[in-house]
């Protein structure tokens, strides 16, 4: 099985006494591309905190960005910062960014602020961006449609919750919708009926490691390998087989971002 993680922390500290091993456990389990998330915890501290998993391994890209809990934190020097991390070569993606209405750890109008502002250096840096969105998504549509819609560089809604509706405008904005294994949790039907009525090209894999274990390792720390139990979970409700979906998962990632162009050999002239 050829499969992606589109959303990882690398840098937890769940991950300290093993990564090594648990990188190892990914590329036994069919993984041959993880984006590394460089929020960081918290991200104004570490907001390179993806980038030396890239330098390390050439399966292993990166983002930068800061996170709607910790946007109350955020100065402008720390946006400098982040301008100049998004050169890095192995860095493809701004993100996570959004909207945390659930949880509100900073103000909502600070959390707008901090995501607009973001929303702007990554399309000056011509990037996608990997969206957050919590309770949230009338705020986060309507920040998109003004900072992104007609200028952006399409994206990934990550560890999706929404509707159907919420998931095909996202789609019309450009954006890829990706699932976690929260849907393999019982009462996550909604999100296994979205996934059962997406176009299959517009689906990625993901397990927001070390969090959101699935449905049959609860109360245990996530893995990057576990992203098979994602695509094992997307293919019953459209009855395909885990690879199918994993594989063209894994094409929709290279496509959007341009891994394809980007890996080529140069031709010679």
């Amino acid at each position: 099985m050829e499969i992606i993680d589109s959303h990882a922390h690398l840098e937890a500290s769940q991950f300290d006494e093993d990564r090594a091993a648990v990188l190892d456990r990914a590329r036994a389990a069919g993984v041959t591309t993880l984006l590394a998330i460089g929020s960081g915890t918290p991200p104004t501290e570490r907001l390179d905190a993806a980038i030396p998993f890239a330098d390390e391994h050439d399966w292993i890209y990166a983002t930068v960005g800061i996170h709607p809990h910790d946007a109350s934190t955020a100065t402008e020097d720390h946006f400098a910062q982040l301008t100049q991390l998004a050169r890095h070569p192995k860095v493809i993606a701004w993100g996570e960014m959004g909207l945390d209405y659930h949880y509100d750890h900073s103000p909502r109008d600070v959390q707008q602020h901090v995501f607009r502002r973001q929303l702007v250096l990554a399309r000056a840096a011509k990037q996608p961006v990997v969206i957050h969105c919590r309770d949230a998504w009338d705020d986060c549509f309507a920040i998109l449609d003004d900072e992104w819609r007609a200028h952006g560089h399409g994206g990934i809604f990550h560890c999706f919750t929404g509707t159907l509706a919420e998931a095909r405008r996202g789609i019309d904005m450009g954006f890829l919708i990706s699932f976690a294994a929260n849907v393999t949790y019982p009462k996550m039907q909604h999100l296994r009926d979205v996934a059962r009525e997406l176009p299959l090209e517009k689906i990625l894999t993901e397990t927001d490691s070390p969090y959101l274990p699935p449905q049959g390792r609860r109360g245990k720390r996530n893995e990057p390998a576990n992203v098979v139990e994602v695509a094992q979970a997307l293919g019953n409700v459209r009855n395909l087989a885990p690879d199918e979906v994993a594989a063209v998962a894994a094409a929709n990632f290279r496509h959007l971002f341009r891994l394809d162009r980007r890996d080529a050999p140069v031709q010679p002239r």
